[in-house]
């Protein structure tokens, strides 16, 4: 082992080992190690590390303050820098962590969740991972309702994750047997229990206002021109247009991408005056039948809207792994995708940030499943040389 270690050490470029000047077990002596130089080597991420320091309050305080990540081939095509907020890299996975933090801590600061109370929320996704994580680390019990349609890879996951589940009918909203509204009916049954309501409670909104739009600014250092991501609940798109609209005093555009299947890019484009939803849409967690109360004080704020199809979102996926070497979701890509467009749109110059909600990790099983990819007619959206990553039957 140390004649390898020696070997390496003898092979490494000379100009390397007299930068880091550290010892090598040919050269063992303390004196030959030098932490500030190792320390030069790395100053952005030391910077970082300061800057963030120990999470205090455990893991409700490692929420946020993720990496904003520079998509190189589409900025190089576009001639504009497209730049993705890692919100894979949150303790639970998602941008959901944010408004479950906030859903939460604003049920506590009301005095209406006490130590050791029961949050109930109706969520298919994100939203309940989010909620069992900070519910486990701060000594809540978590109920959640779902539609029965969702897979058992879900249901168990959230069940590991600490989680009372109880998989309902998958009804209309209007329908009182919803699971959004057994879940209200649910917490009102108990003592010492919220419903966290994420669509329409603006504690969602508000995690985008005082944390996600911030960072973007502070880490652009004001250099951005233009903001786009997916409204499903609408707590980042409103909180972040919201915060940047006003810190820029409305120069940066702010854009709401849409799915098939879903009201809100008529809605806007049509100045309100429409609400027609035609299709649907491979993307979960993403797109809506009405106009939330998360996205009602902000949707005027809003420059337009882009319509984004499942053949694109599923085509960024595949690019976004092979090009960037980002596993990312399908909302993830319509993200991405609409960023893409909106550079075109707007053209060269232009630095577009974007949300980059989750991985692809809970959503494999169906993203890389050729006989999956078949029964929605979207293999054909895979560039041809990418086919080689749909590995899954």
């Amino acid at each position: 082992m140390f004649a390898r270690t020696a070997i390496r050490a003898a092979i490494r470029p000379a100009s390397l080992t007299q930068r880091l000047g550290y010892a090598t077990a040919a050269t063992s002596s303390p004196a030959h190690f030098s932490a500030s130089a190792v320390d030069s080597m790395n100053p952005h991420g030391l910077e970082i590390s300061r800057a963030q320091r120990i999470a205090e309050d455990g893991l409700v305080s490692a929420i946020g303050n993720t990496p904003l990540i520079r998509l190189k081939t589409l900025s190089e095509q576009t001639g504009c820098n497209i730049l993705g907020k890692a919100e894979f890299q949150n303790p639970g996975g998602s941008v959901k962590d944010r408004a479950a933090k906030f859903l939460v801590q604003d049920a506590e600061d009301k005095g209406l969740l006490k130590p050791n109370g029961t949050v109930v929320e109706g969520t298919a996704g994100n939203t309940g991972i989010g909620l069992a994580h900070v519910c486990r680390s701060k000594g809540h019990k978590l109920v959640i309702y779902m539609p029965n349609t969702q897979s058992q890879g879900k249901v168990d996951l959230l069940r590991l994750l600490g989680a009372e589940v109880y998989p309902v009918p998958a009804v209309a909203f209007e329908n009182p047997e919803n699971y959004n509204h057994q879940a209200k009916r649910h917490a009102e049954r108990l003592d010492n229990a919220i419903w966290t309501n994420q669509f329409d409670n603006i504690a969602n909104r508000q995690a985008h206002i005082e944390t996600t739009g911030p960072e973007i600014w502070a880490q652009t250092e004001g250099k951005i021109d233009a903001f786009t991501c997916a409204s499903g609940t609408a707590g980042t798109i409103a909180g972040c247009t919201r915060y940047l609209k006003t810190v820029s005093e409305g120069r940066v555009k702010c854009y709401v991408a849409d799915p098939p299947g879903s009201i809100i890019y008529t809605y806007v484009s049509s100045g309100g005056q429409m609400t027609e939803r035609k299709g649907s849409s491979i993307t979960e967690g993403i797109g809506q039948g009405r106009i939330t109360d998360n996205l009602k004080p902000d949707i005027d704020l809003l420059d337009g809207a882009l319509h984004i199809s499942d053949e694109k979102s599923i085509e960024m996926v595949y690019r976004c792994l092979d090009e960037e070497g980002l596993y990312l979701g399908a909302s993830s890509c319509l993200n991405v995708a609409a960023a893409r467009d909106l550079a075109e749109k707007l053209g060269p110059g232009n630095t577009i940030v974007t949300i980059l909600c989750d991985g692809a990790y809970r959503y494999a099983d169906r993203l890389f499943s050729r006989k999956w990819l078949e029964s929605k007619n979207l293999v054909g959206a895979v560039p041809e040389h990418l086919h080689k990553y749909i590995v899954l039957e």
